[in-house]
């Protein structure tokens, strides 16, 4: 029987994979899929729109046609670069699709601060702006208009996905209304009324997020399906609804607030009601979802008591609430909501 042969090309890959990360996210943060948009460029034009020197040029395009960002014809002079099909649609800024929000902050933020990861477990202390005395994130972004309209675009583009799915996948027909908690710019409450006829969505969220909600729900011409309500979950009672709704707000907190959050969500629901969690659920053997682990590290990175976990972590919260049972509905990617009856 031949002997299996082992290799250290997963070790490898894996560990100068910042390589890579690099590469893609500095194209995102120059816009050079954008200016793609319009046509394919020389390498020539590309440098002069990008202001870059000739040294690295073609092998930072080239490196990103290996990886299956660019397309290419011709070689180095002669070259003429587009996009590929998935950046074409998710890295174009024009593009409701556009994802590239997230690699912008991980580019501007978090690339950075995971260079402390190692302090963080041994200290269990967040890694970004707070440790220099900055503010936190949310604190920053809802304090700065622009900057919470860019974030809240990047996580509608980021999430649009999983709500799409979720709208056509959960079985809405014992069920009228729907609250969304932390609704952001109001895009999973769209969905569930797009693809849903007879439901009524609420979209909660603090403030400062409600004039952005409503552009986006007027936008849609669902505002006749849509309202949006102002609140702070953490210090308020939930709305009343048939389904409560909470996209990527488990993670950011501690144990305690965990169960706090589920508790106002049993309480704002009636019998029969569905509480339903969406994140990226790791697996309940905590083995198969390294995108769920490693986002439970940005957790520790990010927060001071935030973690990601899995569905057997959240049956058993939910359970010493007062819900009858859990299931776990698997949605895009890494990603799955988890789903409570009262």
């Amino acid at each position: 029987m031949k002997e299996k042969q082992v290799s250290p090309s997963n070790i490898m890959q894996i560990g100068m994979g910042f390589w890579a990360s690099k590469t893609l996210l500095t194209a995102v943060n120059m816009n050079l899929f954008t200016h793609l948009i319009k046509g394919e460029l020389s390498g020539q034009d590309i440098k002069t729109k990008l202001d870059l020197h000739e040294r690295g040029l073609y092998d930072f395009l080239d490196t990103l046609v290996a990886l299956g960002f660019l397309k290419r014809s011709g070689l180095k002079e002669t070259s003429m670069y587009s996009n590929s099909e998935d950046t074409d649609l998710f890295l174009d800024k024009n593009k409701p699709s556009y994802v590239g929000g997230m690699l912008e902050m991980c580019n501007n933020r978090l690339y950075a601060f995971w260079n402390d990861f190692e302090e963080g477990l041994k200290t269990g202390l967040p890694q970004n702006e707070t440790k220099t005395g900055g503010k936190p994130l949310f604190e920053e972004l809802y304090a700065n208009e622009e900057k919470l309209r860019e974030f809240l675009k990047a996580m509608g583009g980021l999430q649009m996905g999983n709500f799409m799915a979720f709208a056509n996948k959960f079985d809405f027909s014992s069920y009228t209304t729907l609250c969304d908690i932390g609704g952001a710019g109001g895009y999973l409450a769209a969905q569930v009324a797009m693809n849903n006829a007879h439901m009524k969505c609420i979209s909660f969220d603090l403030p400062p997020v409600e004039p952005v909600a409503t552009e986006n729900i007027n936008m849609l011409e669902l505002s006749d399906k849509v309202s949006i309500q102002s609140g702070d979950f953490l210090k308020e009672d939930l709305p009343k609804a048939d389904i409560i709704t909470m996209g990527n707000i488990l993670h950011d907190w501690g144990i305690e607030d965990k169960k706090m959050l589920i508790k106002k969500g049993y309480d704002a629901l009636p019998q029969g009601g569905s509480l339903v969690v969406i994140e990226n659920i790791i697996d309940d053997n905590r083995s198969e979802n390294a995108f769920g682990l490693m986002m439970s590290l940005n957790m520790l990175i990010e927060t001071p008591e935030g973690f990601d976990f899995s569905a057997a972590d959240f049956d058993g919260w939910a359970k010493e609430i007062g819900f009858t049972q859990t299931s776990k509905m698997p949605l895009t990617g890494p990603s799955s909501a988890v789903i409570a009856i009262k």
